[in-house]
């Protein structure tokens, strides 16, 4: 079943698209969005959790701020979500994620984090502060906490033509996070989104694998 549901937050209620499997589930996923908001693109990965296994729970991370956003990957939306996650903060950004994993774990699930571009940092985050096994997509501002040690197993997926994220960063996160996996895919930003110009399907792919496989081994 895939529906909205309301999480109780540190900062009011907030508004979450929680998906289910049809059977018994590996364990659960909080899926941290980009910065355009819990749109179609981030429902659809909700439910790919779900189908493969998961129960998960995409937080609507901006509601603190502004209810209801959804952005297009345009200028515009790339403005706009820049400006709301400066307004909502990243400190406010992980009480939310915190308060969807404990929602979960209150299940008795274990669980995960996976976040992608804004998100993707907030999964690494996740893992640092929360000590949640998590994958972080294409985070582009992942260096900056570079200096938190893990916590829990922890997989990064970066495309080696991104030109928010060089080599050297992808290099550095190698150095500082040994014992992490971390891929390179032949691809540019953003590569797992299909609505953006940067999707490859055959990165997405393989990449989709590594990561439902690194959860079925770390939340058993």
């Amino acid at each position: 079943m895939n529906r909205w549901i309301t999480l109780e937050t540190p900062h009011g209620p907030i508004r979450a698209w929680r998906c289910e499997p049809a059977g018994p589930s590996h364990g659960a996923v909080v899926v941290a969005q980009e910065i355009f908001g819990v749109n179609a693109h981030i429902r659809h990965v909700t439910e790919q959790f779900a189908q493969a296994g998961f129960v998960a729970l995409a937080p609507a991370l901006f509601d603190p701020v502004e209810t209801g956003v959804e952005l297009a990957y345009d200028a515009a939306g790339i403005a706009r979500g820049r400006t709301l996650t400066t307004a909502l903060g990243i400190d406010r950004a992980m009480d939310l994620m915190d308060a969807a994993a404990d929602d979960l774990q209150d299940e008795g699930l274990r669980t995960g984090a996976v976040g992608f571009c804004w998100g993707g940092t907030l999964a690494l985050l996740a893992n640092t502060r929360l000590g949640l096994p998590a994958v972080s997509y294409y985070g582009g501002r992942n260096v900056q906490f570079l200096g938190e040690p893990l916590r829990a197993p922890m997989m990064f997926h970066f495309g080696d033509r991104d030109r928010s994220i060089s080599a050297a960063d992808v290099e550095l996160h190698r150095s500082r996070y040994p014992g992490a996996s971390v891929h390179v895919y032949p691809a540019g930003h953003g590569f797992n989104c299909a609505p953006r110009d940067d999707y490859d399907p055959a990165s997405a792919a393989l990449a989709w694998q590594r990561t439902t496989d690194f959860l079925e081994e770390n939340l058993r």
